[in-house]
C-alpha cells in the first residue's frame, strides 16, 4: 500500500529536521506487508534513526522500516536495502484478497500497483490460457489463477520463484499454475506445427511446480503460434523488444497487457507502431511516475 497526501512524513518531522532539510523528507513511502520501505536521500544521512522512529510509529503493527538505497539492478531485478529498524526483510503481503510471503532482499515487489493488478484481473474469464514473464513472486500470476485460468509464469530469479511457489500453495493455486525458471528470452521457441500444442502441455506438466530448473533445462519449450489467449507483461525498464515475442504466443482476438515507461510525447509514437504491429489499442493509460519526465504505462492491446 503506498501512502500519499493521507499521511504526510514531511509534516510529522516538522521540529525534528530543520528547515532546509525539511524539503528533502520524501513525500511517499510504502507499505509492505508489516514493513515501512523509503527511499532517503543522502542529505537525511543524519537523520535516518528519527524518520525511522515515525514511520515505525505511524501504523501500528510496522514490524521493521526499510530505506531503498539501490535502483533495481542486475538481471534479476533486485534493489538494496537497509534495515533501519526492525529485526528481519521478510513479511507476509495482502492485496486483493491473496497473500504473498517475500523478501525484499530477495525479491522484486511493487505495492502502488495493486489496483492495476485488480483491474486486469477483473477482465480475465474462467479457462483463459495466460502468459505472465517477469512474474516475480506472483502478484499478476495469483489473481489471473484465482479467477479460474492456466497461468504460465516465467521468472529468472531463483528466490523470485521460490517465493512463487510457496503463495501458490498458501493461496491454494497450485493447480492452476506452471512456473518456468529461466529467462523468458531464451525459453519459448515459436512452432507452426499441429503438434506444438500437445508437446508443450506434455512438457510443462514436468515443469509444473519445479523452481530449480535452470535457463538451459528449459531451453527450446515449443508453443504453437497463438497457443496463449492473453499475456500479462509488466516489462522490466528498457526491455520493450519482448513485445515482438509475446505478441506471436497471443492468439487473434487476445489481449496483451504491456507495460512500459516513456515520456508522454513519445505515447503517439507508440501507438502507430503497435498499430502496424498488428495490435489495436483498446486502452492506455499511466500507472505512476518513475521520474519527472517518465511515467510507467499499461497499453491493453487485442491482436489483430
Amino acid at each position: 500500500m503506498s501512502f500519499r497526501n493521507r499521511v504526510s512524513l514531511r509534516d510529522e518531522m516538522r521540529g525534528i529536521i530543520e528547515e532546509p532539510l525539511l524539503n528533502t523528507v520524501p513525500k511517499r513511502f510504502d507499505y509492505v506487508g508489516d514493513m515501512a520501505v523509503i527511499s532517503l536521500p543522502a542529505e537525511l544521512a543524519a537523520h535516518r534513526e528519527d524518520i525511522a522512529s515515525k514511520l515505525f510509529s505511524m501504523r501500528g503493527n510496522t514490524k521493521a522500516v526499510l530505506n531503498k538505497v539501490s535502483k533495481l539492478e542486475g538481471e534479476r531485478r533486485v534493489a538494496d536495502f537497509e534495515l533501519l529498524l526492525g529485526e528481519s526483510t521478510e513479511t507476509l503481503h495482502r492485496e486483493n484478497g491473496y497473500t504473498y510471503k517475500l523478501d525484499l532482499k530477495k525479491v522484486f515487489f511493487n505495492p502502488r500497483l495493486y489496483s492495476e493488478r485488480k483491474r486486469v484481473a477483473s477482465k480475465i474469464t474462467p479457462g483463459e490460457r495466460i502468459i505472465i514473464p517477469f512474474a516475480g513472486v506472483g502478484p499478476f500470476v495469483l489473481p489471473a489463477a484465482g479467477k479460474g485460468a492456466k497461468v504460465y509464469a516465467v521468472e529468472i530469479n531463483p528466490d523470485a520463484c521460490a517465493c512463487l511457489q510457496e503463495n501458490l500453495h498458501i493461496n491454494r493455486l497450485e493447480e492452476q499454475v506452471k512456473v518456468i525458471q529461466g529467462d523468458f528470452e531464451n525459453i519459448f521457441q515459436i512452432s507452426y506445427s499441429a503438434k506444438a500444442a500437445e508437446k508443450a502441455e506434455h512438457m510443462t506438466s514436468s515443469l509444473c511446480l519445479n523452481a530449480s530448473l535452470s535457463s538451459e533445462e528449459v531451453r527450446g519449450f515449443q508453443v504453437s503460434e497463438g497457443w496463449f489467449d492473453r499475456a500479462i507483461v509488466p516489462t522490466p525498464y528498457g526491455m520493450d523488444h519482448f513485445l515482438d515475442t509475446i505478441s506471436k504466443l497471443v492468439r487473434k482476438g487476445g489481449y496483451i497487457h504491456f507495460y512500459t515507461f516513456k515520456a508522454v510525447s513519445q505515447i503517439s509514437g507508440l501507438i502507430e507502431k503497435y498499430e502496424e504491429m498488428g495490435l489495436g489499442v483498446e486502452l492506455y493509460r499511466r500507472t505512476g511516475n518513475v521520474a519527472p519526465s517518465i511515467s510507467r504505462w499499461v497499453f491493453d492491446l487485442i491482436k489483430k
